[in-house]
């Protein structure tokens, strides 16, 4: 009789009979092989590049009835995890079968979304692409990971200047980081004004210049990220320290105060000037005399050439410094007991009022035609306070609205309302004496600083900081003397005692 070649379904190995199996492989090396190939075409699956894991199981398979029935369920899971469709690599295979011996179902990435196909695993969640690995958007991932602002930082926690604290309305709520560093001076910068439009400063020294910067003509600096610019001209006229500065509307004159008692009047010249040509007699177009003290003090009107100017002598002068006869008026106190003028400026919101700031704490607005008092602000919370922590060393009008800001040497900054008199807020600025102030010509921010060594940034609408900058180093226990906005770009800069002026971006 014929030996009839057995069916398909026929063929199949039983799982009670796969320890039979392995041991006629292990004693009949072409029945094995044999056996293996039946077995593997039976469960459809590709094992071509996973001959030696075969061959271990099948090895393995002699143990015990039990443990090839395990293995038989175990292989049968794999081969609809993985189905003949994969293309795993011949290391990947070997590392997941070897891994799914071991583990179970839910190794590999079938394996595991077999896995959850069948209930285990699904505490693991929704599964994440790896850091960095093609189409992940890394956008998303900082944001699941919660940074936030620190995403901006770099290995110095410093903020890196692209870095953007965005807020809707604002456009001086960033991050401030220093770009320039100017090292010309040999003494204390006393003063610093921004020209209107061009990305042009001056700066005013106790070395009795005045220099001028093209903050676009840099040099890279040693061992640091900030640039170092060289003045392209020197303004020299004062006999003594340079103690105050303001810049005209137009950007072509300006005009500085001494201890010498005098104000001159330079006319700007080009910032593409070459600073080796000859010097030019021109540049000093004035001098108005008439204090008999030092000038601490300037304001420049915002549409008309009127200065104000406030001095040792105690008292308040406006000048129109192009006229034959450049003194307008003479103003004192109103009350003697107030002192001396320190700050004086422009009220902003009303072009015929300016507002003077006195060592006694008390700051007065006063009618410009006829010298009488408008209104006055009086902040003497202490009034066994000495007479020097009461003193008030800069006072500023707000751009738009009726609102005035004095710093004190007792660490304070205070807001007064201009129609009431009324003090709206005071608060702790600084850690030592708040010796500047400066407004954005937004209105939204406020400038300090102070000889604690820091500038801090202030919003506004609710006198919070924003941002504080260690910026200068003390000497004589003095640090920072001015602080300013560009009135066009995004610049702010100080002005220290250690002989340097910084520009930040």
């Amino acid at each position: 009789e014929p030996v009839k070649r057995p069916s398909d379904t026929q063929r199949r190995v039983p799982g009670k009979k796969m320890v039979n199996v392995a041991e006629n492989t292990l004693l009949d090396t072409e029945a094995s092989v044999l056996a293996t190939f039946d077995f593997l075409s039976t469960e459809n699956v590709d094992m071509e590049d996973d001959e030696d894991n075969f061959s271990d199981e099948m090895e393995d398979a002699v143990s015990a009835d039990d443990e090839a029935e395990e293995r038989m369920d175990n292989r049968r899971i794999k081969s609809k995890v993985l189905g003949s469709g994969d293309d795993l690599g011949e290391a990947d295979t070997e590392n997941v079968l070897t891994e799914f011996d071991f583990l179970g179902p839910d190794s590999g990435e079938g394996g595991r979304e077999g896995a959850r196909n069948q209930g285990d695993g699904s505490e693991w969640g929704p599964r994440r692409p790896l850091m960095g690995a093609p189409g992940v958007d890394e956008d998303n991932i900082d944001a699941a990971l919660g940074l936030g602002e620190l995403a901006g930082l770099t290995v110095n926690n410093e903020a890196e200047s692209s870095y953007d604290i965005s807020a809707t309305k604002e456009s001086f709520r960033k991050t401030w980081n220093a770009k320039y560093t100017l090292r010309s001076h040999f003494d204390g910068v006393r003063a610093l004004a921004f020209h209107p439009v061009e990305s042009v400063l001056i700066t005013a020294s106790e070395d009795h210049t005045l220099k001028l910067w093209n903050l676009q003509k840099t040099v890279p600096a040693k061992k640091t990220a900030a640039l170092d610019v060289e003045p392209v001209y020197t303004f020299r006229a004062h006999s003594g320290p340079v103690l105050c500065l303001a810049m005209g509307a137009t950007g072509e004159q300006c005009f500085s105060g001494g201890l010498d008692n005098t104000i001159r009047c330079w006319n700007v010249p080009s910032s593409a000037i070459d600073p080796y040509d000859s010097f030019e007699p021109g540049v000093l177009s004035g001098t108005l005399w008439g204090h008999t003290d030092a000038v601490w003090g300037l304001s420049m009107h915002a549409t008309k050439l009127q200065l104000l100017s406030c001095s040792g002598d105690g008292t308040v002068r406006l000048w129109s410094p192009h006229s034959k006869v450049p003194l307008l008026h003479t103003y004192t106190a109103p009350d003697p007991a107030d002192g001396i003028p320190t700050s004086v400026d422009f009220v902003r919101s009303d072009a015929n009022q300016m507002v003077v700031a006195y060592t006694t704490s008390r700051s007065v607005i006063m009618d410009l035609e006829t010298g009488k008092q408008v209104v006055r602000f009086d902040s003497d919370q202490n009034p066994d306070a000495s007479a020097l922590s009461k003193q008030i060393n800069c006072v500023v009008s707000h751009p738009t609205l009726p609102m005035t800001v004095t710093a004190h040497e007792d660490r304070h900054i205070r807001f007064f309302d201009n129609n009431t008199g009324k003090m709206v807020h005071s608060m702790v600025a600084h850690l030592d004496a708040v010796t500047s102030l400066a407004i954005d010509p937004n209105g939204l921010y406020l400038l300090s600083g102070s000889h604690d060594c820091s500038i801090r940034l202030w919003n506004l609408d609710n006198k919070t900081c924003v941002q504080e900058i260690t910026s200068h180093r003390k000497k004589f226990d003095e640090s920072i003397f001015d602080v300013a906005f560009h009135p066009s770009k995004p610049y702010i800069a100080s002005a220290g005692a250690d002989a340097l002026a910084k520009v930040f971006v």
